[in-house]
Order: C-alpha cells, then sequence, then structure tokens
C-alpha cells in the first residue's frame, strides 16, 4: 500500500485539499506526513473489503459488549454505519446470522466489481442499490423490515436533496442523512449506530450505541433528536480517530 499510497498522495490534490478542510475543522495542523498517513489507512481498509471476503479468520475484530449486540441484531433494525474506518468491511465480519440489507448507492467501477463479485458472498448480506429508484428501493427496505431483518444505512451521505438535514459538526453546518431515522420512525424499529474503527494491521474494533426514536412525539422533532444524537457520537469519534474520516469532498460545501 505505500507506493499505492504515494501515487495519491502526488496526484489526487482535490482528496488533499478536502483533507486540509477537514483537519482545519478538527483544529489540527494538516502537513504532508498527516496528508500520507491519511491516505495509507484509507488504502488499507480498502483492501481489506476484498480480503475479508475471502479469510476473515485471519482478522482480529474486537466487539464493544459482543453479548449485547449479537442480541440486538437477532430482531430488525436499523444499522447506521459512516464513511469511516473499516465500514467498507463490516458486513463481512457480522456476528449476527439475521440477513444483513445494505442500501448503498454503488459507485465501484465496473471493473472493480467484477472482481469483488468474484469473490463470492455472504449468503445472508444482501445489498439494496438506490441507483435503481427511491420507489424501488424503499419497497425492498420495507419487505426487509418486516421480514425481521437488519437494514443498514449510510449516516452521513444522503442520495438526495430531500433526505439532507444540516447539523452542527465539528462548528459549522454540514448535511446528514436523515433517511435511516424516518424509516426508523415510520417502521417502529430501533437504531444501532456502528463505527468500525482500524487499530492495527488485520485488527479492527468495533464500538456501537443505540438510539431509541421517540414515537411519542411530532414525526419531524423525533427524526432531527435521533440524528443529533448520531452526530454527536460521530464528532467525538472523528476526535478520537481523525486519520479515518473517509468523505473525500468538502463535507461542509453549502
Amino acid at each position: 500500500m505505500y507506493p499505492v499510497t504515494f501515487f495519491y498522495f502526488l496526484f489526487a490534490l482535490n482528496v488533499r485539499k478536502s483533507l486540509k478542510i477537514y483537519y482545519e475543522r478538527l483544529g489540527i495542523r494538516f502537513t504532508n506526513i498527516v496528508c500520507y498517513n491519511h491516505l495509507r489507512i484509507f488504502a488499507i481498509t480498502m483492501v481489506d473489503r476484498f480480503i475479508t471476503k475471502i479469510s476473515p479468520k485471519d482478522y482480529e475484530f474486537v466487539y464493544d459488549e459482543l453479548e449485547r449486540l449479537v442480541k440486538i441484531s437477532a430482531k430488525a433494525n436499523i444499522l447506521v454505519f459512516s464513511h469511516f474506518g473499516g465500514w467498507a468491511s463490516a458486513s463481512n465480519f457480522s456476528k449476527s446470522n439475521n440477513q444483513m440489507n445494505i442500501v448503498m448507492q454503488e459507485t465501484l467501477m465496473d471493473s472493480i466489481k467484477s472482481i469483488e463479485n468474484s469473490l463470492g458472498k455472504k449468503s445472508n448480506v444482501n445489498t439494496i442499490d438506490i441507483n435503481q429508484g427511491a420507489i424501488a428501493s424503499s419497497i425492498l427496505i420495507a419487505k426487509a423490515l418486516l421480514r425481521d431483518e437488519l437494514v443498514a444505512v449510510m449516516g452521513d451521505r444522503a442520495a438526495s436533496e430531500n433526505a439532507n438535514k444540516a447539523i452542527k459538526f465539528l462548528g459549522e453546518d454540514a448535511y446528514f442523512n436523515q433517511t435511516p431515522f424516518q424509516i426508523a420512525y415510520k417502521m417502529d424499529k430501533p437504531i444501532v449506530v456502528y463505527f468500525v474503527i482500524f487499530y492495527g494491521i488485520q485488527k479492527y474494533k468495533i464500538e456501537f450505541i443505540e438510539i431509541d426514536i421517540d414515537k411519542f412525539k411530532k414525526k419531524d422533532i423525533a427524526v432531527s433528536e435521533a440524528l443529533q444524537k448520531y452526530v454527536n457520537s460521530y464528532e467525538n469519534i472523528v476526535k478520537k480517530y481523525p486519520n479515518q474520516w473517509f468523505n473525500f469532498y468538502d463535507f461542509w460545501e453549502k
């Protein structure tokens, strides 16, 4: 990963620009070393996305309160992930036997997709690609929850303008995805926020928090409160592990 990282360090100038904005928000001096190390961690986690499909047992996964997590995952939940740490490998080392449906806008090139697909996939992991349209993906999400399955959604990027919600993040408004919280309110399902933290070669730590939607409040209020709890936890985690933030664009752009 060292030469690959060096290539992007030299030529991915838009990524460098966005990282500079991010580190300024954190109040951390942005240097060439900081930039290179950040890109290297990203490269490692992306490779692990593929390797964990083939050989998950070669990895060490440390879970925060594993027994409680397994119990929670045995029934329908909305899982909220973020573009942070080892999120791309999350489904490959899930301890749950329940069916997991990952809602995402797949942006990998076709050539990379074909490689990933050739590696096979876990039988209990399904992808709901939102490129197929809002109505179609909404129907699939609802059906999965009615079957008491897990539905995983990214909380830090919305697929449409209507799903965006401006919330203070590292001192200034940024835009987050209301969709998983709206689904949780409508379907009366709990939310579990996951953070998959890289802490060494082939080593990850999984932290999570539970967020209950208050059904006794109006939808907009309940969704906003739940989303704020997610954003607060996200802000805390990036402050602890700043080089595992993988939103490579100006996150605060109006």
